[in-house]
């Protein structure tokens, strides 16, 4: 069997927003007008198709990213419908880094809204084309100017309307096409059947303003449409639309599109727009890589079936019938069920077993894939998020994905000796499938400890070792995940002597400890010459460091932002030995954090609350007497936007906290911003408890 449709016809897309934005709704709708179900599936009533997993119905969001493929006018679009919940919003990077483009949503009502900026920058880091879709036009309060504003003010990036909506609201009854100066109305219910009008006289003046407007924007890159507008020629329609292609590939500029996906208004044309404005994986610039064996080699691959084969597992997961899936991107090439591969990252070769195209999480076999498939493997043993899948003749290393640390812990011990087997198998799987979920024992007590990215990001594991592992167990309170660093310079030194087996082992090192800048980890740096200490021990010396820093000196948490410098020490040509140098260097950090006046750090959450104005008073003093502070206050018609930084700490359960303060009518959101110190009074409070002093 060959490649079913040439590679300029395939798209590799993703849906992202903020939650409640209508993402899954829009993926549902357009899975129904190109035929790949025959029910409309709502979010609301959990029945959408892509929303699958049972807590996904329950709660009526997105929680992991599904893919699914479809066709319209003879071009295979390949979607990714990924979470908006920011606990999630991992799902979010991980797909972005596999995809070609993507199609970002936003609530017509709220506009941009704080995951909706956080998606936005996770595609800018991957320079990734875009097109925008406005929302639920025909909710009260839509305003489709507003919106452009926001992404202009707020994203800093050059919207391009090619739509205005007719109406708004409940008048919302179409809208005007701006490339082909004609409005489109849907005849039905469903939405099934549009038509092309001329522009009703009210909406004709703001048409030609916008229309004014877009070519003026294409003018800058387009020297055809440059010309024609200064001689006020008729621009032809194929023109304008390679202009639009052209500055979305190169992300110039975002088409804008708007409608209503629940009422099935304006998902059509948005089809449309995939297929000539979004790129195919050649528009794409080859993918780099560097030889594993020569890290400074750098290797290319064009997208061609002609290439080698290489891929990038981007998920993975656990299915109760066919076992343990590997979602890959095929980068170059292409492969049969039955060929052997070598994961590059753990250097192992496998066998692929079968080869799936996923539609949520129902399977379709296939024989074989190429270039620019998006599909799902089995019988990888070895794979985990991030590896890089290639042919063993011509090996590949592709960028690795890097993932937060989590910022929340919750303890979990098996009520039953026969659950704790159990209990470890389901963590392993889950810790597997999800990398921003970590599983640790306490070394001191004994206790397993939970870690993900937010409240509810651990409701729903505990969630599934319930339902899918059937594992019972007794759950804690949620913990903050502290970091530890040092708030002055010191400089330390360590002599390690020791007779080992009748050996005597030397190791000698003088350090400088100071603080980094916020954000960059651990750095290490050598300052010494070879006749100090050889070569060879540096990186030994480094790897010492690096294992003093993963538990704090205060309460055990992991040390960052530091900066250690290696100025001095000794060597001894017949006792220095590796392990030696690395105790040294452990040591040395470990008593040189202690006299550097160590603090904790605590991690800042990004708190937005959507609240009527009488309650803004009791809102903003809440927030103030959870030790945060109001970055700023904006009008949202009737409503008032409190954006503000809280530690994680004093935020848990807020729900709660803020529907009491509000009588039930205000909303928020939560999102990860930063580190930083925890006052030295409450880092006290915190390190006594820590250490079982207080209760």
């Amino acid at each position: 069997m060959g490649r079913e449709l040439p590679l300029n016809r395939t798209r590799n897309i993703g849906i992202m927003a903020h939650i409640d934005a209508g993402k899954t709704t829009l993926t549902e709708r357009i899975l129904y007008y190109t035929g790949k179900t025959y029910k409309l599936g709502e979010v609301h009533e959990g029945t959408a198709e892509m929303d699958w997993m049972i807590q996904e119905k329950e709660r009526g969001i997105t929680i992991t990213a599904a893919a699914t493929t479809t066709m319209w006018k003879n071009t295979r679009i390949n979607i990714i419908d990924t979470p908006g919940h920011v606990d999630f919003t991992m799902e979010v990077e991980r797909s972005l880094r596999v995809l070609d483009s993507a199609i970002a949503v936003f609530d017509g009502v709220a506009g941009v809204e704080p995951q909706s900026e956080t998606v936005w920058r996770q595609a800018d880091r991957y320079n990734i084309p875009r097109i925008c879709f406005v929302n639920k036009m025909d909710r009260v309060g839509a305003d489709y100017g507003r919106c452009l504003s926001m992404i202009r003010e707020k994203l800093y990036a050059r919207p391009l309307p090619l739509q205005i909506p007719m109406g708004a609201e409940d008048r919302f009854e179409g809208v005007v096409d701006l490339v082909r100066m004609k409005s489109i109305v849907w005849t039905d219910q469903l939405g099934e059947h549009l038509e092309e009008r001329d522009i009703p006289s009210e909406f004709a003046e703001q048409a030609g303003k916008y229309r004014e407007q877009m070519i003026e924007g294409l003018a800058e890159y387009s020297d055809e449409i440059m010309a024609a507008f200064l001689d006020g020629a008729e621009i032809e329609e194929a023109i304008i639309r390679k202009a639009i292609r052209d500055v979305t590939l190169a992300s110039n500029f975002f088409p804008v599109f708007c409608g209503s996906a629940l009422k099935n208004r304006g998902v059509q044309p948005l089809l449309d727009a995939i297929v000539d404005y979004l790129p195919s994986p050649k528009d794409i610039k080859p993918m780099e890589g560097h030889h594993p064996k020569k890290l400074d080699e750098v290797v290319v691959r064009e997208a061609s079936d002609k290439e080698p084969f290489s891929a990038l597992a981007f998920k993975i997961m656990s299915d109760p019938y066919v076992g343990r899936l590997s979602y890959v991107r095929v980068y170059s090439g292409h492969m049969k069920t039955g060929d052997a591969v070598l994961n590059v990252s753990e250097n192992r070769k496998e066998r692929i077993g079968r080869i799936l195209r996923m539609h949520a999480n129902d399977r379709e076999e296939l024989s074989e894939v190429y270039t620019g498939d998006i599909v799902a493997l089995v019988g990888l043993k070895t794979a985990r998020t991030g590896d890089t899948l290639c042919d063993e003749k011509a090996p590949i290393l592709l960028e690795k994905m890097q993932f937060p640390d989590p910022v929340i812990s919750i303890a979990i011990e098996p009520r039953t000796k026969a659950d704790q087997d159990k209990m470890n198998n389901a963590l392993r799987r889950l810790e597997d499938e999800d990398p921003t979920f970590r599983v640790k024992i306490d070394e001191d007590t004994g206790q397993t400890l939970i870690s993900g990215m937010g409240e509810l990001h651990l409701e729903i594991i505990i969630d599934r070792l319930t339902r899918e592992f059937n594992v019972s167990a007794n759950i804690g309170k949620p913990q903050v995940a502290y970091k530890e660093t040092i708030t002055r310079k010191v400089e330390m030194e360590h002599r390690y002597e020791r007779q080992i087996g009748g050996k005597n082992q030397f190791g000698h090192v003088v350090l400088v400890l100071e603080p980094a800048k916020p954000g960059s980890g651990i750095v290490f740096e050598s300052r010494i010459q070879a006749d100090v200490i050889p070569d060879a021990f540096i990186p030994v010396i480094e790897n010492g460091i690096r294992d003093a820093m993963e538990a704090g000196v205060l309460a055990g948490y992991r040390m960052v932002d530091i900066k250690t410098t290696l100025t001095g020490g000794s060597y001894d040509e017949a006792d220095s030995v590796d392990m030696a140098y690395r105790i040294a260097a452990t040591m040395a950090v470990k008593d040189g954090a202690r006299k550097a006046e160590p603090t904790l750090l605590e991690p800042i959450m990004k708190l937005e609350v959507v609240v009527p104005d009488e309650y803004m008073g009791d809102i903003i003093s809440d927030i103030n007497g959870r030790r945060g502070k109001i970055d700023g206050i904006d009008m949202q018609g009737q409503l008032r936007v409190i954006d503000a930084r809280v530690p994680l700490s004093e935020v848990f359960g807020y729900a709660t906290g803020v529907r009491s303060l509000s009588q039930g009518r205000a909303s928020h959101t939560l999102q990860f911003s930063h580190y930083d110190q925890v006052p030295k009074t409450i880092t006290d409070t915190i390190v006594a408890r820590l250490m079982g002093r207080l209760y």
